[in-house]
């Protein structure tokens, strides 16, 4: 990283933070960006031959999302929280909507630092549990200083209503748009878990490119949401998942320990 090349590769890794997992910000190309949907011939069967950009979509072996199931316990080190209420952008990128963040907020991960860049879902989850599909789920997508990613994934469930989650909910783009000042605040930290225990692994974005070496860290306990906050989330979008990918010799973990 400390050669000529530190610029360039910084730029085009950086290129795909805001769209990590629900690209808001496609790969450039000379005639344009290239399309890519959730079925059909231009849908995650086929990312990987759909451009050269994203050929490890098909051929990487370290993909997300997985079916999470006999996770090796351990006791990991905790994730310190450093959330702050936000004004919030919003915008719907034709995939997913897409919540843009203030700087200010991260997390602490083995002494490194990940700022929270955004957050958006997926409909029906991406992540299963023991073969379990929830019906959403939420990523908070953060980068380190050399542009590394860790992506929080919750995984959203029927219950109760979720006052956190409706400042979200409430200004929901039905079409795609540009980033929008919401005129309102979101605290990341009350969308969370109150048991804040992860699973986690080494894997990719969810969508194109599928850029591998992302740190996922999805949390054991679901959050509830009621059948009507989840009905408004589906309702944009026809099932913005990619389906689970093959863990191969993959370590998976579960911290044992809040």
């Amino acid at each position: 990283m400390k050669t000529k090349l530190f610029p360039v590769i910084f730029l085009v890794v950086a290129s795909f933070l805001l769209g990590a997992c629900g690209a808001s910000v496609e790969e450039p190309h000379p005639a344009g960006p290239v399309h890519w949907t959730y079925e059909g011939e231009e849908g995650p069967e086929h990312w990987g031959e759909i451009d050269p950009a994203y050929a490890v979509c098909g051929t990487g072996t370290s993909q997300s999302p997985i079916d999470i199931s006999t996770p090796n316990e351990q006791d990991l080190a905790n994730i310190a929280f450093h959330y702050q209420p936000s004004e919030v952008n919003i915008l719907n990128n034709g995939h997913t909507v897409q919540v843009n963040y203030e700087a200010g907020s991260y997390i602490e991960l083995n002494g490194v630092r990940y700022d929270v860049a955004q957050f958006h879902y997926h409909a029906p989850s991406e992540h299963t549990l023991n073969g379990e599909v929830f019906p959403a789920e939420l990523h908070i997508v953060h980068q380190s200083t050399d542009a590394t990613l860790a992506v929080i994934g919750i995984l959203l469930k029927e219950g109760a209503e979720n006052n956190a989650y409706q400042p979200f909910i409430n200004n929901l783009p039905a079409e795609k748009t540009d980033a929008k000042d919401a005129a309102v605040k979101i605290h990341a930290m009350d969308l969370l878990p109150n048991v804040q225990t992860t699973f986690r692994y080494s894997g990719s974005l969810t969508t194109p490119p599928c850029t591998e070496s992302v740190n996922w860290l999805v949390m054991t306990t679901p959050v509830e949401l009621s059948s009507a906050q989840l009905s408004a989330l589906d309702a944009l979008f026809e099932d913005n998942n990619r389906p689970v990918q093959e863990l191969n010799d993959r370590p998976l973990f579960e911290d044992s320990t809040p």
